[in-house]
C-alpha cells in the first residue's frame, strides 16, 4: 500500500492513503501508520499498518465491475426463506465486503421483493448492499452512481439465463 493508493473498506466505501508514516506514542518506538481519508463519511483514519482491517482491499477493475453486474443478472440463487438466517447470511456479506456477496444479497432480495413488501431488516440490506455496489462499480466504470444503480436494477429484473 502507498500513498495515493485507492482503496475500499465496507463500512466507509472508497478511500485513499494519504500518508504512511511513523510515529511514536507512550514510549513505544517508532510505528508505522497509514492515514485513510474516506469521502463518503468525512472521515480520516490513523491506523497501524499492521492492525490495517482484512478487509480493506484495492477497488475493482472496470472488468471487474462488468463481472459483477454479469452476476447479478445470471445469478439463480436464492436466499435463506428464514428471516434469521437470512438476516444473518446477509449482515455477513455486508462485513466481509466481497462484491459478489452484495450483487447475490441484491438479487436474492429484490426477487423477494417482487413476490411480497421485504421486512425493515430485508429493505436496509437491500438499500446497503446497492449503495456499496453503487460507489465501488461507479468508480470502476467512471459512470454516475445513479447510472449504475438503474443496471443494477435492470441485472436484478431480469430473468436467469440458462446454464
Amino acid at each position: 500500500m502507498n500513498q495515493g493508493d485507492r482503496i475500499f473498506h465496507p463500512g466507509h466505501g472508497i478511500g485513499i492513503v494519504e500518508s504512511i508514516l511513523k510515529k511514536s506514542f507512550s514510549g513505544e518506538d517508532k510505528t508505522k501508520f497509514v492515514k485513510l481519508y474516506f469521502e463518503r463519511d468525512d472521515l480520516t483514519w490513523l491506523v497501524r499498518a499492521n492492525d490495517l482491517p482484512s478487509n480493506i482491499r484495492f477497488p475493482m477493475s472496470a472488468q471487474e465491475a462488468k463481472k459483477i453486474i454479469k452476476h447479478v443478472k445470471s445469478w439463480q440463487g436464492k436466499l435463506s426463506e428464514q428471516w434469521k438466517t437470512r438476516s444473518t447470511a446477509n449482515q455477513a456479506a455486508i462485513d466481509k465486503g466481497d462484491p459478489y456477496g452484495y450483487a447475490e444479497m441484491v438479487k436474492g432480495l429484490s426477487v423477494m421483493q417482487e413476490e411480497n413488501p421485504l421486512s425493515m431488516t430485508d429493505r436496509r440490506h437491500l438499500n446497503l448492499g446497492i449503495k456499496f455496489l453503487c460507489e465501488e462499480l461507479s468508480s470502476a466504470l467512471g459512470k454516475t452512481q445513479e447510472r449504475v444503480q438503474q443496471l443494477i436494477e435492470e441485472a436484478s429484473r431480469s430473468k436467469p439465463t440458462a446454464a
